[in-house]
């Protein structure tokens, strides 16, 4: 089983940074694809980012595209999400996912498909 802990989260003020890092126990032969979700109160869960494990291609949502980056260090099986420029619509909790693909749908949001395990979440909060 794999099992995700992500950290980082916390509040800033608008126009500052985070660092979210999501620690995998491993990184399995089935793990693809490593990515990003937030979600609101009340609003739909949404993929904002997604890395593929094998060559670190990536993919973003356009609503983070240009502020946000991923990444990954293979040998620590942790993924990370380097926010800046951060905006109050981007408060929410972020949840990171393992999963066998990731398609990035035609809105430009990311969806795991196969997916192998959920972190908890981190909350993140931005005031304006």
């Amino acid at each position: 089983q794999v099992q995700l802990v992500e950290s980082g989260g916390g509040s800033v003020q608008a126009g500052g940074s985070l660092r979210l890092a999501c620690a995998a126990s491993v990184y399995d032969y089935r793990t693809y694809c490593m990515s990003w979700f937030r979600q609101a109160p009340g609003k739909e869960r949404e993929g904002v980012a997604g890395i593929i494990t094998d060559d670190s291609r990536t993919n973003y949502a356009d609503s983070v595209k240009g502020r946000f980056t991923i990444s990954q260090v293979h040998a620590k099986s942790t993924v990370y999400l380097q926010m800046t420029s951060l905006k109050p619509e981007d408060s929410a909790m972020y949840y990171c996912v393992a999963s066998s693909g990731c398609t990035v749908l035609p809105d430009s949001r990311i969806r795991a498909d196969g997916v192998i395990s959920w972190g908890k979440g981190t909350p993140v909060t931005i005031s304006s």
